[in-house]
């Protein structure tokens, strides 16, 4: 157990170094205790993959593939971005804490984590990162649908979220536009799938960060068409109706729950 552990903290560390040496100095960050290293690490991590994920994104699709993917109309404006820009900047510092936490509970054994695949060997680990997954959709599409239907939950966090509820308010930038807490209320299933299920710690650690990604894509606007995905087509149909497509990864939820609406469907009737 002790070995594990330590193989955790080693990994941990690694990312530090690379991540923390290669932006500041190490007589900044060098003296720091372990856990604050990873906060800094995942903040720094986390910033750049917002805004280079973002800023390739919107060159994409709003300048070399202008009038394709979204008419001219519903592009959004440059100030509508840099407001979710600053709302998710704003917010980004207390993101990190999350994952910090993660690694802090995973350190010290408290956790169903484990090191390396090897350790339980690949078909395990398939089976435990689907369950992980599972878990975490089933657990983001109640925590998304409470934070609407509680109404103080809804005015005071994640109502700063859905001021964008119109396409040409919607960019890859709202991805991660939210109050604080409400930011982290809907990753906190990632959280407690690691107490239920084994998981993999490199693994858990690169979910969370695509999360990113992830949260960009839904709000392109592009509906990708790529059943079961709960793609931007369906979270677009989110944005604009408050009640319907909760859901995160797929439309598995929504469908069992009666809240799935299909952009298609959608698109049919206003013919």
């Amino acid at each position: 157990m002790e070995d594990s552990l330590k193989l955790f903290v080693e990994e941990t560390s690694f990312y530090n170094r690379l991540v923390l040496g290669t932006f500041l100095p190490e007589s900044w960050w060098g003296p720091l205790p372990h856990m604050l290293q990873g906060w800094l690490r995942n903040y720094i991590g986390g910033v750049l993959l917002y805004f280079i994920s973002g800023f390739l994104w919107c060159f994409y699709i709003y300048h070399l593939k202008r009038n394709v993917y979204i008419p001219k109309d519903a592009i959004p404006s440059n100030n509508a971005m840099l407001l979710q820009i600053s709302v998710a900047m704003k917010a980004m510092p207390w993101y990190c804490a999350l994952p910090s936490l993660s690694e802090y509970m995973i350190e010290n054994g408290w956790t169903k984590c484990f090191a390396r695949i090897s350790d339980v060997g690949w078909p395990s680990h398939v089976i435990y990162a689907a369950i992980y997954l599972v878990i975490v959709e089933f657990g983001i599409y109640w925590m998304h649908k409470l934070l609407h239907d509680i109404k103080p939950l809804y005015k005071y966090l994640h109502a700063t979220h859905h001021i964008y509820n119109k396409q040409n308010t919607l960019s890859p930038f709202a991805g991660l536009a939210f109050h604080p807490l409400d930011g982290i209320l809907q990753a906190v299933p990632h959280v407690v799938a690691l107490f239920l299920v084994p998981m993999h710690f490199t693994t858990h650690i690169a979910l969370i960060f695509l999360e990113a990604l992830w949260t960009a894509n839904i709000h392109d606007c592009i509906h990708g068409k790529v059943w079961p995905v709960m793609g931007a087509g369906y979270h677009t149909i989110h944005h604009t109706t408050y009640r319907h497509n909760y859901g995160h990864y797929t439309i598995w939820m929504d469908w069992m729950f009666g809240t799935l609406r299909d952009p298609v469907e959608e698109d049919a009737k206003k013919m």
